[in-house]
């Protein structure tokens, strides 16, 4: 019988420095996917705040409590980020694990701005996407999902399939930067 290995979709790419340009895959524990059952949002919300303490991001925001994140990741749909989920969600929402579907690049630096404004058709400037926010976009193309955890720290999730094209598109962007 075939013995199977799990293996990382980036396994091996080593961490990326250009001048004060850095990116890295990024691990951050369990994703879950939560969607709440219709007219459910309340209960849910009792549950998130009993058991994580967060309460349901609203559209491009995110909440954190310690290591735990909610990040908003679709119309109805947000991701729990870094906890197991408190299995009374399930009764409230649709849950389901999604930690070996997403890779993530973190991206960091003074001009990390000016790479992602090369590959994504959103303002990611400070004033319009202030810490904490959480959007989709097309990283060129490839479907994301972008948290900016930190004034120079992004977040890029991508389905890991699409994971060595993300990879590929973000740091040839950040050679163009440096360039500069």
């Amino acid at each position: 019988m075939v013995s199977l290995i799990a293996k990382h979709a980036l396994s091996g790419q080593a961490p990326l420095a250009l001048q004060d340009l850095h990116l890295q895959i990024e691990d951050l524990g369990p994703i879950t996917s939560i969607a709440p059952f219709n007219g459910q949002e309340s209960a849910l919300n009792a549950v998130l705040e009993a058991g994580h303490g967060l309460r349901f991001p609203v559209p491009n925001t995110s909440a954190q409590q310690a290591v735990a994140k909610l990040l908003w990741s679709g119309r109805g749909q947000a991701f729990l980020v870094g906890v197991a989920p408190d299995a009374r969600l399930a009764a409230h929402a649709a849950v389901t694990d999604q930690s070996d579907g997403w890779v993530t690049l973190g991206l960091e630096g003074a001009r990390a701005e000016a790479v992602l404004a090369r590959l994504v058709a959103v303002d990611l400037r400070l004033t319009a996407c202030p810490v904490g926010a959480s959007l989709r976009a097309q990283v060129q193309h490839i479907p994301a999902l972008i948290h900016r955890a930190a004034p120079q720290v992004f977040h890029i999730m991508v389905m890991r399939s699409f994971g060595h094209s993300a990879w590929h598109e973000v740091s040839e962007a950040m050679r163009g930067v440096a360039a500069r």
